[in-house]
């Protein structure tokens, strides 16, 4: 009998590469709700906390485009630009900012759990990727998973208050810049296109800075500070050169799937930074979340008509 005639043969395909990509990205994002609850808990306003942090980053973007001389985008690229721009430049960190002087940290993560799902809807309806059942099946567990782990460590999902709306608008213009970016980091590059977004959004940001400087001048604990600067330059900056590569790599809503550990990640940090308990139901939970965006991940995707791989 041949060495290989009994080996069992698996069909088991790896991780695509565009998932690593993104649990990278993510395992930098997870950080920032703890950093920002710690941001505004103290002396830093919510405004200067979500706009400062993006004048921070632009200055790095800038640096960056400059040193390299990146070609400059074409006329509708610039349109498209703005909407990346408005969900995680603008949008999502003011939103956050603001949601996270009144919520916790683990309450904050049932509302965010929710960000998986909506890339997932905005990558079909703008992406043209067209998932199959099985897709959507494992991307609804993981979202129930994630809702129910969260619910755990928060207040539940009873009674929302205008914390939790601040974080459902926060969900929805994210996703929307996920999937845009997503899409522009085919074109224009990973780190190119969160740079161009920086810069475009850097004069409102400035802007909006300025407001908060004047109305409550800044100032802050070491931690406090320390907060920030990671929200600067991590959060707004470094985390999206591994997260839009992963999403251009793609399939775009197959990769969006990890963000599904990112609650867990979260509640992790939070435990660590802000003192927070964990028990054995956050354990289990956390295992479930991350055992769905698993198997999210590896299902294949049908992209549609028109979609392009990334180069």
């Amino acid at each position: 009998m041949r060495a290989d005639s009994s080996a069992i043969k698996t069909d088991v395909a790896p991780l695509p590469n565009g998932m690593w990509w993104g649990l990278l990205g993510i395992t930098a994002f997870s950080l920032t709700v703890p950093f920002t609850r710690i941001a505004v808990g103290g002396h830093l306003s919510p405004l200067f906390v979500g706009s400062g942090r993006a004048v921070v980053a632009a200055l790095l973007a800038a640096a960056a485009l400059a040193l390299t001389r990146q070609a400059m985008p074409g006329g509708r690229q610039w349109a498209r630009l703005a909407v990346v721009a408005g969900g995680v430049v603008a949008g999502f960190p003011l939103l956050t900012s603001y949601a996270l002087t009144a919520a916790p940290a683990s309450h904050s993560a049932v509302v965010i759990a929710l960000l998986p799902a909506a890339t997932a809807v905005a990558a079909v309806l703008r992406g043209r990727e067209r998932p199959g059942a099985a897709f959507w099946a494992a991307a609804a567990l993981g979202a129930t998973a994630a809702l129910g782990f969260a619910a755990l460590r928060g207040d539940g999902l009873a009674g929302l208050g205008h914390a939790d709306l601040l974080l459902f608008a926060a969900v929805v213009v994210c996703a929307i810049g996920y999937a845009e970016g997503g899409l522009l980091a085919r074109e224009l590059g990973a780190w190119q296109t969160i740079s161009l977004a920086l810069v475009l959004a850097a004069p409102l940001m400035l802007t909006l800075t300025g407001i908060a400087v004047v109305r409550h001048p800044p100032s802050g604990t070491a931690a406090e500070w320390g907060a920030f600067g990671y929200l600067a330059v991590v959060s707004m900056f470094l985390g999206f050169f591994a997260w839009y590569r992963g999403l251009a790599i793609g399939p775009m809503a197959q990769v969006s799937q990890v963000q599904l550990a990112q609650p867990v990640l979260t509640i992790g940090w939070a435990a660590l930074l802000l003192h927070e308990r964990v028990g054995p139901a956050t354990l289990l939970g956390g295992c479930a979340v991350v055992a769905a965006a698993l198997f999210a991940v590896r299902t294949r995707n049908r992209p549609g008509p028109g979609a392009r791989p990334y180069r």
